[in-house]
């Protein structure tokens, strides 16, 4: 991946295709197009979460895994190309394990939502569900490396965590604990004879 972006407006994908790290050309529509730019936009995403104010371990791992994100981004955008390494996925799983540990077992379902940094985690949270589920129906056509699946797997389970740490973080003052489904709050508003 020596070539760097000198020109950005080229028009050359004006015909519907665009141009892959390994030069070859395939339809925007393509699986592994769709795929890049799932990552593209949970990389974009992490970005806003990381305008917020952040505890600084929480910020540094979130500016290491943006690093990740690209370098799975370009193993994507060259096929066969391995760029993303097995201890990405390792670090994810080590962090994963140490952010867990301080929380609380659920005892509910929760809601994404409570404080911006918070419900800005769970929105990456989603997309990386379906970068995932990307990567995953392209492995249906094409060999794909196991850590860019593995990767986005454990990274959508980190962010729900992250969620929670951020919410209990309480750096807005609008947070303090997880927001909780209530199954009987919406049974309650759905049925007109229980109040």
């Amino acid at each position: 991946m020596a070539n760097r972006l000198s020109q950005i407006a080229t028009r050359t994908g004006d015909d519907g295709t665009t141009g892959l790290g390994d030069g070859t050309r395939v339809p925007k529509s393509h699986g592994r197009i769709a795929a890049m730019g799932d990552v593209d936009e949970l990389n974009s995403h992490l970005g806003v979460l990381l305008a917020e104010p952040l505890p600084d371990d929480v910020r540094e791992l979130l500016v290491t895994i943006q690093h990740e994100l690209f370098n799975l981004g370009g193993e994507l955008s060259i096929p066969g190309y391995k760029l993303l390494k097995d201890d990405a996925v390792a670090a994810l799983d080590a962090a994963l394990a140490h952010y867990n540990a301080a929380l609380p077992r659920l005892a509910e379902f929760i809601l994404p939502a409570g404080t911006r940094s918070a419900s800005l985690a769970h929105v990456a949270r989603a997309v990386a569900r379906r970068a995932e589920r990307a990567v995953v129906m392209l492995a249906d056509s094409e060999e794909i490396n196991a850590a860019p699946r593995l990767f986005l797997n454990r990274l959508s389970d980190l962010l729900f965590v992250l969620a929670r740490v951020l919410n209990r973080a309480n750096l807005d003052g609008l947070g303090g604990d997880d927001v909780y489904w209530h199954s009987a709050r919406l049974a309650r508003n759905l049925d007109p004879d229980v109040n």
